[in-house]
């Protein structure tokens, strides 16, 4: 699950948005569930794991001009 969560938030920083945006965006789970699994009094389903990867695979961050030189 830590592998996970890490995975959420190192995307959502790229994106420049938080992890329950993210989380919303890919499930349209509300934000208390992002909180609920960071604190641990809850986690996600192993489907719900794969949709928010699936997501994330499908919506690449936008590279900045930074980022390309």
């Amino acid at each position: 699950m830590e592998q996970f969560l890490s995975e959420v938030e190192v995307y959502a920083e790229a994106c420049g948005v938080q992890p329950t945006t993210v989380v919303q965006r890919a499930t349209g789970a509300s934000g208390s569930a992002w909180s609920k699994w960071k604190s641990g009094r809850g986690s996600c389903s192993l489907a719900t794991a794969d949709r928010i990867r699936a997501y994330i695979a499908e919506h690449p961050p936008l590279k900045t001009q930074e980022d390309a030189a």
